[in-house]
């Protein structure tokens, strides 16, 4: 897919600051990286007041114990309820009893009016942590001009993987500091792997897809 503009054409690509997703990281052009959390929330209305001071300076705590920046990013979209009644559906084919099959055909009726009525939104709490190499490479991005003299590929390559993997440790340090910082606070977190970070950026950039939402159970 091509975007004009006054000088001819570009990939939509070339608007998108993202070079590659590896490891979970995502590598932007400029040479950063980002790693992506996933964060609960919690019912702080519910809380008593002292629950409530305790996450607010449990919170204070984790805000200045950490001496980089974060980004905490919230994204509400409208709840997709198809697959739901999918499976409503599927549910009446195994009733041996007729007054079940009607007491579901009825339930069914009412979220479909309900939701047609009222649009349902799910929200979605991300936490982006970033990492910029000291050396970036001019071209090519975080990996490319650091080593000096020429190499063949293969040697080339394992240094990249090397200075790759140098590069995500340190980005993880900091993501375990964000991590016990919100479990403090009560929030439930887990890190995105390289596919659900893809399918979050493909959300974030085609806004009119449904709403499927991330497993916070999900084992590493």
């Amino acid at each position: 897919m091509a975007i004009n503009n006054e000088n001819g054409s570009k990939p939509a690509q070339d608007f998108v600051p993202i070079k590659e997703v590896r490891d979970g990281v995502v590598i932007l052009k400029d040479g950063s990286m980002r790693a992506v959390l996933l964060a609960s929330s919690i019912n702080f209305a519910l809380k008593s007041p002292e629950e409530q001071q305790s996450v607010l300076y449990q919170f204070q705590n984790f805000l200045n114990s950490i001496n980089f920046s974060i980004q905490i990013f919230v994204q509400s979209r409208r709840l997709d309820i198809g697959p739901y009644i999918n499976l409503l559906e599927d549910r009446i084919k195994f009733q041996s009893s007729e007054l079940m099959k009607v007491q579901t055909r009825e339930y069914m009726d009412f979220i479909r009016n309900l939701t047609e009525s009222v649009n349902i939104m799910t929200k979605s709490f991300f936490v982006v942590i970033p990492y910029s190499p000291t050396i970036i490479g001019k071209k090519g991005g975080v990996f490319s001009g650091m080593f000096g003299g020429k190499k063949d590929k293969k040697e080339a390559d394992n240094d990249e993987y090397m200075q790759f993997e140098e590069y995500k440790s340190q980005l993880q340090q900091r993501v375990d500091v964000v991590e016990q910082g919100l479990v403090r606070c009560g929030v439930r977190v887990a890190q995105l792997g390289t596919e659900e970070i893809i399918e979050f950026f493909y959300k974030l950039f085609n806004p009119g897809t449904v709403e499927k939402p991330i497993n916070m159970d999900k084992s590493e």
